[in-house]
């Protein structure tokens, strides 16, 4: 029985959704006619791929056609490669020689090559790939679909790998469904989360890591470098195989192992997908797949990325579309993710990638350097997610601020569900390393920690994988330096150390408060993590010593590090309690830069931040509605080391003053240097 496209959408409805958006966004009017196009590209699309006759999500299932697969008795194997003039299966079962009765052959004008084996032909775990011949050579190749890559641990080739077990794995959390609550996100990478200096694996991970997640409060985890790349050192973001998650963290029922563990212990679990760009290997990856370099990607220069020596997709290609949107709901099908995190966004929109860009105009979001064709994949990449998993999350990477990426499809937008707050993390970097903190700006703060599209929602943070890469430094190691390696003894008194303490506290309560509809913390910056990461290569002598994380610092009662954990444990736990984050009434009640003050009121909840780092403000009033408060928390106490100047769970009652014929409601407060008080409505 045909399916029908339900996602099909009319001229007028196309017009009613550009209206909805416009609405919201008064700058978009003179893009009116722009926005329209784009919707009907995107439907247009949509239409060619699907014939209006399927599904976009039945569109979407390229894995299950391509690649190798059991059916019944027999192996049925399937490959695109158009530039192809001869293909043949070669591995263990063929001695790695070519033969004739592992020759594929050409089914389609398209260029679709096909073979069928009987069940015994290939056995579980046997290595194999591809030998294709095109005009003028010929080469070894994985399998564009393959969902099992290894890699010989001698000479370090990679093989794709028949991967049918015995038995299947048996899920313990079939039917789970994320918690209905903003997004508090723990981004971790496997194969550095232990703390010795190797590669984790998944199932430890599973068992030792996800239980100091659940402990900190989060309740989701964003996976990286789970697609699989034959560079360790790329983090993850250099893909070769798409459809396989890496081996080198264990077998695909440990990650399934993972998930499920997740899921038991209530955390949802985000895959970081990598479609911006792939790996210009040839042999391991999909550049000259089939002797041609245009095959999934662009021809010419535009096919490269100049700054990243990688592959560019062409967009609009449809075989392209057809291996990324089956990509999609394959790791939301296969593996049971709740979400994806689209890495990588803004090179995709652009042709120019968006390098050393700033945009400073609606008309840079309008011009001829957008890729319009990019910006429709990401479109109906959504629609497949939200149809295939309606309680699924996907979030935008995207530096340039495109309007719309994060509003549903229904009010005129692209359709993620988030998009990350990029530019609070760089500014807490320009502070950071740039500028005392006595000359920080309170005002261009504020503009910054708010600085967002009131239309779409968004996922603050403070510092992410991305701030602690090689070539640049922790918060906390910014905030402290090299004093960190012998000075974070509680009992031993540093000025530096203080301060660095204090402030790393400050950035993040005053981050989840102010900047978002979620938060996101990479593994071990809640509890300031020393060190930056830089995986094995021939620059460190291929070193994993800053390929992990010393989750010992943050057990040790004896070091600031426990202290900051703790102190984020109880910040986390107010945030959901409080359910902060579902509120967007954020209204600023004060602020003044010479005192380097900033309050601001979030739901039922007072934040009050005193980041001069010497003046304690004695008296200080405070216009507030009458009532009583009382202070919940405060960055000063002993346990989150501090200096235990103000008094935990101090109740404050309004004063008032009248003066011609106004009454005026104030708090009258101690407000200490470097330290960051919550005060809670109580009636």
């Amino acid at each position: 029985m045909v399916k029908k496209n339900k996602n099909s959408v009319s001229v007028r409805d196309q017009d009613r959704r550009c209206h909805r958006l416009i609405e919201k966004d008064s700058f978009l009017k003179p893009f009116e006619s722009k926005i329209k196009n784009r919707f009907s590209k995107i439907n247009t699309t949509e239409a060619r791929l699907t014939g209006d006759k399927i599904s976009l999500s039945d569109f979407a299932s390229g894995h299950e056609y391509f690649g190798l697969h059991l059916r019944g008795n027999k192996w049925v194997f399937r490959e695109w490669a158009p530039n192809a003039t001869a293909i043949y299966l070669i591995g263990d079962m063929s001695g790695w020689q070519e033969e004739k009765r592992f020759e594929l052959v050409s089914v389609s004008e398209e260029g679709v090559w096909e073979i069928t084996l009987p069940a015994e032909t290939l056995h579980h775990k046997d290595l194999y790939r591809l030998s294709i011949h095109w005009p003028g050579g010929e080469g070894n190749r994985i399998p564009a679909y393959t969902r099992r890559v290894v890699q010989d641990p001698e000479s370090h080739i990679f093989n794709a790998q028949v991967w049918c077990p015995p038995r299947p794995y048996i899920w313990n959390c079939p039917d789970f469904k994320a918690p209905d609550e903003p997004l508090l996100i723990y981004e971790a990478h496997v194969g550095m989360a232990q703390e010795e200096a190797r590669v984790g694996s998944y199932r430890e991970f599973a068992e030792q890591i996800i239980p100091k997640i659940v402990d900190a409060g989060y309740n989701a985890l964003q996976l990286m470098a789970i697609q699989e790349h034959p560079y360790y050192g790329s983090f993850g973001y250099q893909v070769s195989s798409f459809f396989a998650a890496s081996s080198r963290f264990g077998t695909p029922e440990d990650l399934m192992f993972l998930i499920d563990t997740a899921h038991m212990e209530g955390l949802s679990v985000i895959v970081d997908l990598i479609h911006s760009h792939a790996v210009s290997n040839e042999v391991e990856g999909l550049s000259r797949f089939d002797g041609s370099l245009y095959q999934y990607f662009h021809n010419g220069p535009r096919g490269t990325h100049p700054a990243w020596d990688s592959r560019c997709f062409d967009y609009g290609k449809y075989q392209v579309l057809h291996f990324l949107l089956s990509n999609c709901r394959f790791w939301l099908d296969a593996y049971r993710f709740d979400g994806i995190r689209f890495d990588g966004i803004t090179s995709m929109l652009y042709l120019d990638h968006g390098l050393q860009r700033a945009f400073t105009g609606y008309e840079d979001y309008f011009n001829e350097s957008v890729d319009e064709d990019a910006l429709a994949y990401l479109a109906l990449a959504n629609r497949v997610i939200h149809e295939i998993h309606p309680g699924a999350v996907s979030i935008a990477e995207d530096i340039s601020g495109m309007p719309g990426l994060a509003v549903p499809g229904s009010d005129g937008g692209y359709g993620f569900d988030y998009r990350f707050a990029m530019g609070v993390p760089d500014y807490w970097i320009r502070l950071t390393k740039d500028m005392a903190d006595e000359s920080w700006p309170m005002d261009h703060l504020w503009f910054e920690l708010t600085n967002r599209r009131n239309d779409e929602k968004c996922i603050s943070y403070a510092e992410s994988h991305d701030q602690a890469l090689v070539g640049d430094q922790t918060l906390i190691f910014r905030l402290i330096g090299v004093e960190m390696y012998d000075k974070m003894r509680i009992h031993y008194d540093d000025i530096g150390v203080n301060r660095g303490i204090a402030l790393h506290k400050m950035i993040r309560l005053i981050t989840i408060a102010s900047a978002g509809n979620g938060y996101l913390n990479f593994m071990g910056n809640e509890f300031g993590h020393p060190e930056w990461i830089d995986f094995p290569r021939e620059g460190n002598n291929w070193s994993y010593h800053y390929a992990r994380r010393q989750w010992h610092l943050s057990e040790d009662s004896d070091l600031y590090y426990s202290t900051l954990k703790c102190f984020d444990q109880d910040m986390i736990k107010l945030v959901k309690t409080a359910m902060l984050l579902k509120y967007q009434d954020i209204s600023l009640l004060y602020l003044n830069d010479s005192d380097k003050i900033i309050a601001f009121k979030r739901s039922n909840l007072i934040f009050i931040f005193n980041f001069h780092p010497q003046s304690s403000q004695t008296d200080y009033q405070l216009n507030v509605s009458p009532g009583k408060y009382v202070m919940i928390l405060d960055t000063d106490r002993p346990q989150y080391g501090g200096h235990s100047r103000l008094v935990p769970g101090q109740c404050h009652f309004t004063h008032s003053e009248t003066s011609q014929n106004r009454t005026m409601h104030y708090l009258s407060l101690y407000l200490p240097s470097r330290s960051a008080i919550v005060l809670k409505t109580v009636s």
